[in-house]
């Protein structure tokens, strides 16, 4: 009886030091890699919103989007497959990040101090053809387009793309049940971090009576953080590479080999694979409505910010503060997450934010439709019709943020794991970049159309053309993750 106890907690203890080493050797460097890619990604969001909406307005987003991220998400897809052929997922990682980060300190120390002489003047041309305004201001200011452009890319290739391929070949499903919501409620710490750059930059420089040079001083402060960012990254890439994905104790290289039971495919070849399968499809149309919905919502309410704070440096201020509290309801909502992917199936757990967008777009639409209705009633405390759309539309997106990491995240990069190698790698790669580009893209063709249809118009004056999209959108949301559910499950059980 004695040497059963004894050998019963020896096993216990080996168990526990296990349990410990996996913790400290591969979720903490993976949780920390999603910490910092999403840091970055944060910093960047915050300054290319910063840089172009108070200046030209929130209606040259939907002209950026179309025809600025979206081909050049199409051409990244295309690279990143052929350098894919060629180079080891390792070395792949390097440059991709590497590139990235090159661009975004040239913009910041070169690009952008020198703007008034690279910019071209295109004001004759948008005076003769107001219906191409949006687009011939990208134009105009090149620069600023471009660093937009590659900041949404990043979010896409790096977050969307490099970190959730690396985490779904390294972790098996039984594992990402478990540990995709504890690293991502740590990687929550990288918007929260973001947040107070932001607002840290913003406040050192606020004394500058200069409002331009306050915001270059502050774009420079934000890239050199995102550059160390960036490097400390690679590092974390490197020791993951060299001392976890070494460890059989951590990776079975062996499981992953015996998937890889179809031939390379071509580029052609592996968009026609992809196109065919059902089931990307289903990932893709999650994606896609996503993308479009929560485009549509925020359009619109950034069209109220930029009247709020018309000063770039006070812009970025305020997206400091709100992206604190979108990292710390996260936060929140990433515990109730883990509960949930735990105890409820797939269904359950994907349908939530939909579901969450739904409510908070509409109650927010409703409110600006109503305009000055209760303006009477809001300075009696204080308040006003612009200042209660902006706290709503604020809470809308927080709260569709925090389900979408919680929740939306988790399951959409758990429906990958059964699928084969190819499928796995090349499909993602075309979900995640150009499907949420798409979905971007999606919300800003109609934003486009509606702003080139209706001369004169602009984000607020078509909230309720708007609204009318935004609910079929949501619709096919809905219907997806049911279709899409059946078909994860059946996969699951055939994989076990």
């Amino acid at each position: 009886m004695r040497t059963n106890a004894i050998n019963k907690l020896c096993t216990l203890c080996s168990s526990l030091k296990d349990n410990r080493e996996y913790i400290l050797k591969k979720v903490l460097p993976t949780s920390i890699m999603f910490l910092i890619t999403i840091f970055i990604y944060s910093v960047l969001r915050g300054a290319k919103d910063a840089l172009l909406i108070p200046m030209l307005g929130a209606e040259v987003i939907s002209s950026l989007k179309l025809f600025g991220v979206l081909p050049s998400a199409i051409v990244f897809i295309v690279i990143y497959s052929k350098l894919a052929n060629v180079l080891n997922k390792e070395r792949l990682y390097y440059t991709v990040i590497s590139f990235f980060l090159a661009f975004f300190m040239a913009y910041a120390f070169i690009l952008y101090p020198a703007r008034e002489t690279l910019n071209f003047d295109l004001s004759n041309a948008i005076n003769n053809y107001p219906q191409f305004k949006y687009p011939l201001l990208m134009i105009a200011n090149w620069g600023a387009s471009l660093f937009f452009i590659m900041a949404e890319l990043w979010g896409s290739a790096a977050l969307s793309l490099m970190f959730w391929q690396f985490a779904n070949h390294i972790y098996k499903v039984s594992e990402a049940k478990n540990t995709y919501t504890i690293f991502g409620a740590i990687g929550q710490v990288g918007l929260i971090s973001a947040g107070f750059v932001q607002a840290y930059s913003a406040r050192i420089n606020a004394s500058n009576i200069d409002p331009d040079l306050a915001w270059q001083r502050s774009l420079e402060w934000m890239i050199s953080s995102v550059f160390v960012a960036g490097i400390i990254l690679m590092l974390i890439f490197w020791y993951m590479n060299r001392y976890v994905l070494t460890d059989s104790r951590f990776f079975d290289a062996n499981a992953v080999r015996k998937k890889k039971n179809k031939p390379k495919l071509s580029i052609i070849e592996g968009f026609k694979y992809i196109f065919t399968s059902k089931y990307i499809g289903l990932i893709a149309a999650l994606v896609l409505c996503y993308g479009v919905s929560i485009n549509l919502v925020e359009g619109i309410w950034k069209n109220q910010l930029r009247i709020k704070f018309p000063l770039q440096n006070d812009y970025i201020g305020f997206m400091g503060e709100f992206q604190i509290y979108t990292g710390i309801i996260a936060m929140i909502g990433m515990i109730s997450g883990i509960y949930i992917l735990r105890n409820f199936k797939w269904r359950t757990s994907a349908i939530i934010t939909p579901i969450m967008i739904l409510i908070t777009g509409v109650v927010f639409f409703l409110l600006i439709l109503a305009g000055d209705k209760f303006e009477a009633s809001l300075v009696l405390v204080g308040s006003s019709s612009l200042m209660m759309g902006i706290f709503i539309g604020g809470t809308q997106n927080i709260l569709s943020k925090a389900t979408k990491y919680s929740l939306f995240d988790p399951t959409k990069e758990m429906s990958y794991i059964p699928l084969d190698e190819e499928l796995k790698v090349k499909g993602k790669a075309v979900v995640d970049v150009t499907g949420a580009r798409l979905g971007k893209s999606g919300g800003a063709v109609v934003q486009y159309l509606l702003l080139t249809l209706i001369p004169g118009a602009n984000l607020t004056n078509l909230t309720e053309e708007i609204l009318y999209i935004f609910l079929v959108i949501m619709v096919c949301w809905i219907v997806s993750v049911f279709a899409l559910s059946k078909l994860f499950e059946e996969r699951m059980k055939a994989n076990s």
